[in-house]
């Protein structure tokens, strides 16, 4: 397969937000912001067992939230702060339907989304 003819797209993220990029439909043109997607806060709960539970509920609804954006993925850049992006790779190769997607990772800071659009696009050029 070409590169031209992957579909690729790239997650900044950090444990509350996430902004997915990718490309139009015909998976054509340049890269753009496909959406933003925000993770809940944990309630205080007084089980810390409650409490965790509750985290990995909603951690995976975030990680199916941003994935409902990206169809039919054959090469993923994940980039952002902290340990959200090893989650979300961990998340998808245990997920069937993402297990054989490419992926790569690096650490950075918060950025506007036009400075997302250009990390991920020279990432894949």
């Amino acid at each position: 397969m070409s590169k031209n003819n992957k579909k690729q797209f790239g997650v900044w993220m950090d444990s509350q937000h996430a902004t997915i990029i990718g490309r139009d439909e015909n998976n054509e043109g340049e890269f753009k912001v496909l959406g933003h997607e925000k993770n809940s806060s944990v309630p205080r709960n007084s089980s810390e067992n409650t409490e965790n539970n509750h985290e990995v509920t909603l951690r995976t609804k975030f990680f199916k939230e941003i994935t409902s954006h990206m169809q039919n993925v054959d090469e993923l850049h994940v980039t952002g702060t902290g340990i959200a992006q090893e989650q979300f790779i961990n998340y998808l190769a245990e997920t069937p339907q993402y297990k054989n997607v490419e992926t790569s990772e690096c650490t950075t800071n918060k950025m506007s989304d036009e400075d997302i659009v250009a990390h991920i696009s020279n990432k894949f050029n």
